[in-house]
């Protein structure tokens, strides 16, 4: 079982799925193949002609408790190949490593939850519901599309994401605003006649920055903000009247996109006060809410406890990046965890890996869980 566990695994990682180049519902196809050869009902969810999710459905001892597993299908490009010294397309063993694109993030989390359910000597306690999303690297198209369609209810989401054995408890949420300023063009000798866009903007993005740092998490540290795009100005003598600024804001718990979009109103209304011509539009390009679950909660509970009996610490992590887990659960309804064998540090980097033993022991510990029982 140990073989073809790992052949499962190489067969994902030697499956190009590079987010924007190649076709992600190959390995939704794959999968949903994997999935009726062992008996369980799949099917792929074609979005468009390179984007597809795969959904299944694991029956339960109980009818009345379910469960939803996730994990993404798509990775990020492979970068420099001149950094990588193996080939990012081709899943390469050395001793307990194994080198390719996606390692780590997250296709031996995927490959994982996927070999749990086709591989379970006994229904699981409650049913299961798999969802392999595309997209999840960019814009969670595949993630809004399930949303969209309907997903099972269920209390608890179980996102596969490279946690290192760890228990995902918290994860920052992510804003991409645009802030796009409008002012006044003047003569760069008398910049009083005019209103520099430029400047308003940055002051702007200076204390939206501020404010967003003054929120902080035990296990995430301080949420940030930073100016990733700029764009304005007309000639170097003249005052700028247009200006694009555009902010990546990582969130802790506590911080959400109204109360940052509020503080900067609240900000414009000031500016404006001394420049009545200035112009402010906000366009939030991305959204995606922090997660936090209690580590006293069943879900996390009961996985640190399996974690303990095999060696592993059981120990919390918070996660910077963003997941589908902020999509799935937009209004905060379900209890969220983030648990899988790649490394954090890993993710999106040359010369990308997993530990083989990582990936085999998070199948036993996924086996396990899905004996537990989900209290009333």
């Amino acid at each position: 079982m140990e073989d073809k566990a790992l052949d499962l695994l190489k067969a994902l990682l030697e499956i190009p799925s590079v987010n924007s180049k190649d076709r992600e519902s190959r390995v939704a196809e794959y999968l949903a193949e994997y999935f009726q050869d062992h008996g369980i009902e799949a099917q792929v969810q074609y979005l468009d002609d390179t984007h597809g999710n795969v959904l299944a459905y694991v029956p339960g001892a109980s009818s009345d408790r379910r469960m939803i597993w996730n994990g993404h299908l798509d990775t990020v490009p492979y970068g420099s190949l001149e950094e990588w010294e193996t080939d990012p397309a081709v899943a390469v063993q050395k001793n307990d490593k194994l080198f390719a694109r996606g390692a780590s993030d997250m296709k031996s989390g995927l490959a994982a939850m996927v070999y749990a359910l086709c591989h379970t000597p006994e229904p699981p306690a409650y049913g299961i519901q798999f969802i392999g999303t595309c997209d999840e690297e960019k814009n969670g198209l595949g993630a809004s599309a399930v949303l969209k369609h309907g997903m099972l209810e269920a209390e608890y989401l179980l996102v596969g994401e490279p946690t290192d054995m760890r228990l995902g408890t918290a994860q920052k949420g992510c804003l991409w605003l645009e802030i796009r300023t409008k002012g006044k063009t003047s003569h760069g000798a008398y910049p009083q006649e005019g209103i520099n866009a430029v400047d308003y903007g940055l002051e702007l993005a200076s204390g939206i920055k501020t404010y967003v740092q003054g929120f902080t998490s035990r296990l995430l540290g301080a949420s940030t903000a930073q100016i990733t795009m700029i764009q304005g100005g007309v000639a170097m003598n003249m005052t700028p009247d247009e200006c694009s600024i555009r902010m990546d804001i990582r969130m802790v718990p506590g911080l959400t996109k109204e109360m940052v979009l509020a503080r900067a109103r609240e900000q414009l209304g000031r500016m404006q006060e001394k420049a009545p011509g200035l112009l402010v539009e906000f366009t939030v390009l991305n959204d995606r809410r922090a997660i936090e679950i209690d580590s006293e909660d069943w879900l996390p509970a009961s996985l640190g406890r399996i974690l303990e009996s095999h060696g592993y610490e059981g120990s919390e992590i918070g996660i910077n990046f963003f997941t589908d887990a902020s999509v799935l659960d937009r209004i905060g309804e379900k209890k969220i965890l983030l648990f899988g064998p790649g490394e954090p540090s890993m993710a999106h980097k040359p010369n990308e890996c997993v530990s083989i033993q990582k990936y085999k022991d998070a199948i036993q510990v996924l086996l396990e869980l899905m004996q537990e029982q989900i209290p009333e």
